[in-house]
């Protein structure tokens, strides 16, 4: 077995050994439930595009690849083991846990909610390490997972959960910057990209009220996009079909993990509007000044949410019948699964059934 040198409960994930190799069966250790632990036996895992990033190692400067890698921080299952001390869940529980598992707990971000900022680095769900900075975190392509109770989501939803557990990555990342920026009845919305981050991003803004557009390069979205809550559908490949909505839009979420130039959309917000990146491109966005500085338009960023909005997120999907399209899978598709992410051949979230793995 590979993972701590502890006693602890035996897990079996799926991991990558390298950024050119294939996921195959990975046996490890997951640790001691402690007094403020949870053991949660995984069902549903998504697959985000991130998990592809790094699996590829593609970030070797903001996040650099370690390997034996398990990917996964979209994770729904069933509180199988509980601490002493633990009073948020109770065994049978549904639990998720999202893209970090620890902080500092100590820092102004932490105190204020916003753990994913934490001054001293949280601790990622996978390629990462425990707060002792040893430890290494695997993450959701597996069975079973140790958390701290305090960083593990409260999950009301019922029958089905395949649906929600891309909510604990796709659902925050984009729910905390239309919250950000007041996104609701009276605001005119375009989300660039109709992936697994845009669909969440389209159904989310039309549930709030908005008037919502679908930038996207494939014509053959649209019947999916007004399926999805959009009002609007226009094709970005044809330049002459943005000229018409120069000036009309109060707020932009770009989606789009692929190379892509920001500007065209910049000149498509009203004046004092804002888009907001929460794709992440391999190559760096050049902005002309002008493009911000005519109309007083504003470029933001947006990283997930810490544990209160999260969980704020997940209760107001639950409240709203909001899930996520997904294609489930079995673990031994992973690489057809990451194949087809690539190409957008996926609607719109693929997720490991990881309940007989």
């Amino acid at each position: 077995m590979i993972g701590t040198e502890k006693a602890g409960t035996a897990t079996k994930g799926y991991a990558t050994h390298g950024p050119d190799a294939k996921f195959e069966p990975f046996n490890f250790i997951r640790r001691d439930v402690g007094p403020n632990d949870i053991l949660i036996d995984i069902q549903y895992c998504g697959v985000c595009h991130s998990d592809i990033h790094q699996a590829k190692n593609e970030w070797p400067d903001t996040m650099p690849a370690t390997y034996p890698m398990v990917p996964g921080h979209e994770i729904v299952g069933r509180v199988a083991q509980v601490g002493g001390e633990v009073t948020k869940f109770k065994l049978g529980d549904t639990a998720g846990i999202g893209c970090f598992i620890d902080s500092c707990r100590e820092c102004e971000p932490c105190k204020s909610g916003v753990e994913q900022f934490c001054q001293k680095g949280c601790a990622m769900t996978y390629n990462g390490t425990e707060m002792d900075r040893v430890t290494r975190t695997y993450g959701g392509y597996s069975n079973k997972y140790v958390t701290d109770e305090n960083y593990a989501l409260k999950v009301n939803a019922t029958g089905d959960l395949s649906g929600v557990a891309p909510l604990l990555c796709a659902g925050i990342t984009t729910y905390s910057p239309l919250r950000r920026f007041n996104v609701g009845p009276g605001k005119r919305v375009g989300v660039v990209g109709l992936g697994g981050l845009g669909h969440m991003g389209v159904k989310l803004a039309a549930s709030m009220g908005a008037d919502v557009t679908v930038l996207s390069t494939s014509p053959g979205k649209e019947p999916d996009a007004k399926a999805l809550g959009a009002n609007n559908f226009v094709v970005t490949r044809e330049p002459e079909n943005l000229a018409p909505l120069a000036w009309s839009f109060d707020f932009i979420l770009d989606t789009v993990s692929a190379d892509h130039d920001l500007n065209p959309y910049l000149g498509l917000l009203k004046i004092n509007g804002t888009m907001v990146v929460v794709g992440a491109p391999k190559k760096p966005a050049e902005i002309p000044a002008f493009s911000l500085i005519w109309g007083n338009h504003g470029l933001a960023g947006s990283a997930i949410g810490g544990i209160p909005e999260t969980q704020e997120m997940l209760d107001y999907c639950a409240a709203n019948n909001i899930t996520a399209d997904v294609e489930v899978i079995t673990p031994d598709r992973i690489e057809e699964a990451y194949d087809r992410t690539l190409k957008s051949d996926v609607r719109y979230r693929f997720v490991i059934d990881m309940q007989n793995a």
